[in-house]
């Protein structure tokens, strides 16, 4: 099988992007290569790999759940723009708020944001714990274990859901997770090698985690 790393791969599993989508992922690549040189961000090898490694990635957890115009997602430690922006350009309808506390990191994604001219994004260089208000969904890739992330992201769901899932986290994550998992019982891991055929993916994952509004 020829391992694609191009746009193409987003087109192989969203086939229905309009043509303005299309050209945003498109713009991805030229605008992260420009500002890595300046700000790194993503690592050499992934860069040259960006949708294989990171849009595609990133997109995986739209396969779990496709997020309703006017929902409001917010995406802790999102580094270099990951898996917010990619999801924000899917859905553009949707609200995202995107938040980290490095500094420079956040300089490129704002820029990213800026060069993509999407109108659904927000970005907040700070930590989690200082932002206010409630989210249908909090997502992110992998920055700290579940007990950690859950308590981060204390009474920020949002009491009212409206999507097939209830409200809660939808975590990129990868490996073994029987221990890190083993005091949430609600959890739930969709294994991504069930939406995308290529190697990468074959340890990565999507946790779901249910969590109840706490005012």
């Amino acid at each position: 099988m020829e391992i694609v790393k191009t746009l193409d791969l987003i087109k192989k599993y969203f086939p229905d992007l309009t043509d303005d989508q299309y050209a945003k992922f498109a713009q991805m690549e030229s605008l992260y290569k420009d500002w890595n040189i300046k700000i790194n961000v993503v690592s050499r090898k992934d860069i040259d790999e960006i949708y294989l490694r990171h849009v595609l990635h990133s997109l995986g957890i739209a396969k779990i759940q496709q997020f309703k115009p006017g929902a409001n997602i917010l995406d802790v430690g999102t580094g270099g723009g990951f898996p917010g922006i990619p999801l924000a350009i899917l859905f553009p309808e949707t609200n995202f708020h995107l938040v980290d506390s490095i500094g420079k990191k956040m300089k490129v994604v704002k820029e990213v944001v800026e060069g993509l001219q999407l109108t659904n994004v927000k970005t907040t260089n700070a930590r989690v714990e200082e932002i206010k208000g409630t989210y249908d969904f909090i997502v992110s890739r992998a920055v700290a274990a579940m007990p950690t992330f859950v308590h981060w992201t204390k009474g920020k769901i949002a009491k009212k859901s409206q999507h097939e899932l209830k409200n809660g986290i939808l975590y990129l994550k990868g490996g073994d997770l029987t221990v890190e998992l083993r005091d949430y019982p609600k959890a739930r891991i969709y294994e991504l090698r069930d939406y995308f055929e290529e190697e990468f993916y074959e340890t990565k994952k999507v946790v779901y985690l249910p969590l109840k509004y706490k005012p």
